[in-house]
């Protein structure tokens, strides 16, 4: 089950990339992330995210958390 709802983030980075015209390569520079570690949050198969690693991606795209991650589908509140 817990990768069920693990899959349910989304990760925006290539959205932001786009609309900042900056490569992985180079936001990887950056953040001094390697560009492996990058690719595996960029295509959501990474399983956490560390809060200096979140906040230096902010950082350098000038963007909130909210505007990098998403949630998708949920359980329906009553």
């Amino acid at each position: 089950m817990a990768d069920d709802v693990a899959t349910r983030i989304t990760v925006k980075l290539d959205d932001l990339l786009y609309e900042r015209r900056m490569t992985l390569t180079e936001l990887a520079e950056r953040v001094g992330l390697t560009l492996a570690n990058l690719s595996i949050l960029k295509t959501g198969k990474a399983k956490a995210i560390r809060f200096t690693t979140l906040e230096a991606i902010c950082r350098e795209l000038d963007c909130q958390p909210g505007d990098l991650l998403g949630y998708d589908g949920g359980r329906n509140a009553d």
